[in-house]
């Protein structure tokens, strides 16, 4: 059987790679990819050779092939059906898998998904797991007043839960002019001008993002750097009031769930109520883009010059 994978050739070309496929042994699984969503800010920057040699092997995710030295396959939320016969048959399934059209996984990799969400919006998973633990470090709690800088897809995520919490205010600062029209769509509060908050979650990937969201909690106020930058450098200024009022910079990162859960809280509660929460169709409205596997060479060469059309969340759709 043979299978189409996006594979990053050199940090300036993408190309769909045809193989062979195994057949699946006893404890694997043959899927079929309905949708898998590309993570813009890390994918830009894997695509672009950007990765960190100290970060290589951390940054490794499952079935990825190659190296970030070039060529590789990268990608980490698919959604899909399974083919193998048996009691799984027809049943849909969430993985970190790179960008693929069918798919032979180890049972151990493979969460089943319940009838309640539907395929295109449980693509989401992955993201929303980053967006509860941000949440987490956080410890934001009723009543605070927050803002989050940068609408992209983590970014208005993060927003669209702080929404659900009773009495939290929540407030974005967005430059995009689109991006700022789909927040106001969206029933969230823009900015206007300098305020004091409780907490501040930045997601912009820029140097001035992050000063914003520091300048503008209040004293003793928490500010979750969400924003991964890869080789870049960022530049901020500490002088000011940073000290004196005791402000906080926390950096927050899915791939561990912090302390203050981690005794009663694993992976798989977390992805169960990530599942619950993506079975509310609210969520539908951060999904702003469809492309076929076959667009993603064109769509990766606009990625790395900047040239996407505006948006949240690019799915592809198989």
């Amino acid at each position: 059987m043979k299978s189409k994978a996006l594979w990053h050739i050199t940090n300036n070309q993408t190309a769909i790679v045809e193989t062979n496929l195994r057949p699946p042994t006893s404890d694997q699984l043959l899927i079929q990819s309905n949708y898998s969503l590309i993570s813009t800010g890390t994918e830009r920057l894997v695509a672009q050779g950007e990765v960190p040699f100290s970060l290589h092997q951390k940054m490794n995710v499952p079935y990825m092939k190659g190296h970030f030295t070039f060529p590789l396959k990268y990608g980490y939320s698919v959604i899909g059906t399974v083919l193998s016969e048996g009691d799984w048959k027809g049943k849909l399934v969430h993985l970190m898998h790179p960008h693929q059209d069918y798919i032979v996984a180890n049972l151990e990799s493979i969460t089943f998904l319940p009838e309640s969400v539907s395929p295109r919006r449980a693509v989401l998973i992955s993201n929303v797991e980053t967006a509860v633990n941000a949440i987490w470090d956080s410890q934001v709690s009723m009543g605070d007043r927050v803002l989050v800088v940068g609408f992209g897809m983590i970014g208005s995520l993060v927003a669209r839960l702080l929404s659900f919490m009773p009495a939290v205010e929540v407030v974005v600062a967005e430059q995009d002019a689109y991006r700022k029209k789909l927040a106001t769509e969206m029933g969230f509060k823009i900015l206007e001008g300098m305020s004091s908050f409780d907490c501040s979650f930045h997601t912009s990937g820029s140097s001035e993002g992050l000063q914003l969201g520091i300048d503008s909690v209040g004293k003793e106020g928490t500010i979750v750097e969400l924003s991964w930058y890869g080789t870049r450098q960022s530049t901020i200024s500490l002088g000011g009031d940073f000290h004196y009022q005791r402000k906080r910079i926390i950096s927050s990162q899915v791939g561990q769930i912090p302390a203050n859960k981690s005794h009663r809280w694993d992976y798989s509660r977390r992805k169960e109520l990530v599942v619950k929460l993506l079975a509310n169709p609210v969520f539908e409205e951060h999904l702003t883009h469809d492309l076929s596997l076959e667009d993603c060479p064109s769509f990766f060469q606009n990625l790395r010059e900047n040239k996407c059309p505006d948006g949240l969340a690019w799915v592809i759709n198989y």
